[in-house]
């Protein structure tokens, strides 16, 4: 499996998972996978994933090589199911793990307080040698206060900042309930 790696405790990453890796992916204990793919998911990929008791969810983020018009309500939704700690472990994957993988690892990142420096050097190892500039920008101006969280749910994850992190996902529940 291409582009695999720990993102961190609990959140792996990859390319499409194809039949070969299933045996793997078994190892980790997955609990769900997280797809930004736009297409139906596999029938060969819902089977493992009925026989292993993993739930899937599909965010369907358009894999366009030109300027990518990346729809942040989806990269909301799906921050909100990897910072529950009842999905997890979680696999997140596009079709090759690179560019639209790499822009919700990138703003898990800044959840996690990296600098930019450190979160632009993931993505281009990633992406590499098709590195996006478009990408990036989005992870830099990606709003985190609109991330809404449960904070009972949040993972144990010591980046995170759970008081200040809980500041925000109290006042954006407050806000939705106002």
């Amino acid at each position: 499996m291409r582009n695999f790696t720990m993102v961190c405790k609990g959140v792996y990453r990859s390319s499409f998972p194809k039949r070969k890796s299933f045996s793997f992916l078994k190892k980790l204990k997955l609990k769900s996978i997280l797809t930004l793919i736009l297409e139906e998911y596999p029938e060969q990929n819902q089977k493992f994933l009925n026989e292993n008791n993993i739930k899937l969810f599909q965010f369907g983020v358009a894999g366009n090589k030109d300027l990518m018009d990346i729809p942040e309500q989806a990269m909301y939704e799906a921050l909100s199911v990897i910072l529950d700690k009842r999905n997890l472990p979680l696999l997140i994957h596009c079709n090759k793990g690179k560019h639209r993988t790499g822009c919700l690892v990138g703003c898990t990142r800044k959840i996690q307080h990296w600098s930019y420096t450190s979160i632009f050097e993931e993505y281009r190892r990633f992406s590499h040698p098709k590195s996006r500039t478009m990408d990036q920008q989005f992870i830099e101006l990606f709003e985190l206060r609109n991330v809404v969280a449960d904070p009972r749910y949040l993972p144990d994850w010591p980046e995170v900042g759970v008081v200040s992190f809980f500041l925000v996902c109290l006042l954006n529940a407050w806000e939705f309930v106002v």
